[in-house]
This record gives structure tokens, C-alpha cells and sequence, in this order.
């Protein structure tokens, strides 16, 4: 088994992968920038040795990667890495180790579809501060683990994480949670365009599942990037439908060209909807399944399902 350095544990990836890893029988040492609790509660936590450690002050000071190394890992799992002279400090303190670096990239890598399912090996134009500095991460890693003595790793693409505890990307391509209880009141809900354009989800433990495949099976992913999502994406009207279907209501939808849906919405929640729509994300899974061995348990709709669920329950959603 494997000492494990969770960089970001308590975050939507980590409170599901960190006990996953410790029943695996694994060593984890979980790293947060302050002393928050994971958004899921769990027995394993007990047995995990918590450090908390500022990244972007430690990088600024340059004792990040140090602070990493100290902690002697087998397996660095990097669930909070936004830029490419983040990821190269990390690398630096790493190389000669023999330690693996698993990274959390994002579907956003690819820019608009120009096929669907993406794979891969598609063609990527990536576009938008996140998905192009996301981009430039994997490309570094890429090249870093085909070096003689470079540090070996695996990226890893999730779509749209959903799971209880926080809101999730709904039909009209942002996080409104208005828009939800109005679809399940019963009441009209607008979505732009045809609502044709694909979203792709993915349940946070389905993520933890390929985190945790990727550190035990790593002898047969490194240097590869594989998709982290759900069996198949949805359109915003079938999502809609979809979830409206499953709490016995009959969706009322309403379709307006997208420059009539900026005007019955906050620019915010506009520039959301408008960032994942014309994305358009469908990605495959084939290749994770393949070399991960990845078999995600949730399809799009029990996972947003599931979220909305407890969302209810905490009295953030009302609905009626």
C-alpha cells in the first residue's frame, strides 16, 4: 500500500476519495489550506493525518513544494492546481522521487465539440481562463513524464462534479437553484435556444473512484489523460425533463433565442449558461474504462437526483 498526499481533501473530490483510500488500506495525509471539514462525513477521516498548509503562500515563499516533499508521499494527488507555474514548483520538488503526481485537469480542456463523443485524442481549442490554463498544466505534465528521471503522473478530466452538498450545474447551464424549484413546482422554466446543448455530469465518488484507480493501477496510466464523467451526457431539455420526470411532475418548458434569455437572467448566471452551452460537452468514456478499469456507478440523472435531494433536506431548495 501507498502513503498517499492529498493536496484540496476536503473538497467535493477529496470527502469522497480520501475515504476510499483509507479502506483501501492506503496511508493519507490530507493538506488544506485552513481547518474546514470535508463536505462528507465519514468514520475513515479518524485515521488520516490532517496538515494545513497555504499553498499560495508557501509558493510565494517558495517552501511549497518542500512542505510536500517533507511529508515523503509515495503518491501526490492534486485536486487544486490552477496554473502552470503552481504545477512546475510541485514538479521540481518531486523529480528524483519516484513519486507519482495525479492531477485534477477539467472537461474544459476542449473547446467547442466538433464531434461527439469527444475522445482524448480530439483536437482541443480550449477557450476561457480555466480550461486554457488547465490546458497548459497537461501539456507540461505530458511532456515532463516522457522525460528521462521526470516526475511520472496522470491527469484526470471530470465533467460537471455533482453529489449532496452543494448546488449542481442544472438545465439552464448554471447553478440557479431557483430554476430548480420552479421546474419541480410545476412551474414555467425558460431555457435558451432549443435546449439541445449537452451537459456532461459526473457524481463526486464516481471521480474518487478514478483518482483512486489511477494511483493503484499506475504502472499502466502514466503519462495519459483520461475523461471522468458520467455514461452519457443530456441535453439542457432532457435534463430538465429528466429530473421533472422523476418527482412525478410534467416539465413546463419555455424556449427563447439567447439574446432574450440574457435579459430574463442575472449576467452572471448568463455568462454560466452561455460557458457550458456552447461547450457542448459529450465526452467518452471508452478510454478510462479501458486502462483504469473506471465504471462510473451514477448516470447524469441519479446524481443530480441525488444532490437535489439532499439540497431539500438542508432547506436550501423548497419547493411547492
Amino acid at each position: 500500500m501507498s502513503k498517499i498526499v492529498v493536496l484540496g481533501a476536503t473538497g467535493h473530490i477529496g470527502g469522497y476519495l480520501v475515504p476510499r483510500l483509507v479502506e483501501a488500506g492506503h496511508e493519507v495525509v490530507a493538506v488544506t489550506r485552513g481547518t474546514s471539514e470535508p463536505y462528507r462525513g465519514h468514520a475513515a477521516w479518524e485515521g488520516v493525518e490532517r496538515v494545513t498548509l497555504d499553498r499560495d503562500a508557501a509558493e510565494a515563499e517558495g517552501t511549497f513544494a518542500a512542505s510536500v516533499v517533507a511529508l515523503d508521499p509515495d503518491v501526490v494527488v492534486d485536486l487544486i492546481c490552477f496554473t502552470e507555474d503552481s504545477a512546475r514548483h510541485l514538479v521540481d520538488g518531486l523529480r528524483g522521487r519516484g513519486t507519482l503526481l495525479v492531477h485534477c485537469g477539467t472537461v474544459w480542456v476542449h473547446g467547442p465539440a466538433e464531434a461527439s463523443p469527444l475522445t482524448e485524442a480530439d483536437v482541443r481549442r480550449p477557450f476561457g481562463e480555466y480550461g486554457v490554463r488547465k490546458a497548459a498544466i497537461e501539456r507540461y505534465l505530458a511532456e515532463e513524464s516522457r522525460r528521462p528521471g521526470g516526475v511520472r503522473s496522470v491527469v484526470l478530466h471530470p465533467g460537471h462534479i455533482t453529489g449532496p452538498g452543494w448546488p449542481m450545474i442544472g438545465p439552464q447551464g448554471n447553478l440557479d437553484l431557483s430554476v430548480w424549484a420552479d421546474l419541480l413546482s410545476g412551474r414555467p422554466v425558460t431555457l435558451p435556444g432549443l435546449g439541445l446543448e449537452t451537459l456532461h455530469h459526473v457524481h463526486a465518488d464516481d471521480v474518487a473512484q478514478a483518482f483512486q484507480l489511477a494511483v493503484e493501477r499506475q504502472d499502466q496510466v502514466v503519462g495519459e489523460s483520461f475523461f471522468v464523467v458520467s455514461d452519457r451526457a443530456v441535453t439542457l431539455r432532457g435534463l430538465a425533463e429528466g429530473v421533472a420526470r422523476r418527482h412525478g411532475v410534467e416539465a413546463d418548458l419555455r424556449f427563447v433565442p439567447w439574446e432574450e434569455f440574457r435579459t430574463v437572467t442575472t449576467d452572471e448566471d448568463y455568462d454560466a449558461s452561455w460557458q457550458h452551452a456552447s461547450r457542448s460537452h459529450s465526452m467518452s468514456t471508452e478510454k478510462a474504462r479501458r486502462l483504469l478499469g473506471y465504471a462510473p456507478r451514477w448516470s447524469t440523472l441519479d446524481a443530480v437526483v441525488e444532490g437535489l435531494d439532499a439540497l431539500r433536506a438542508d432547506g436550501r431548495l423548497v419547493v411547492g
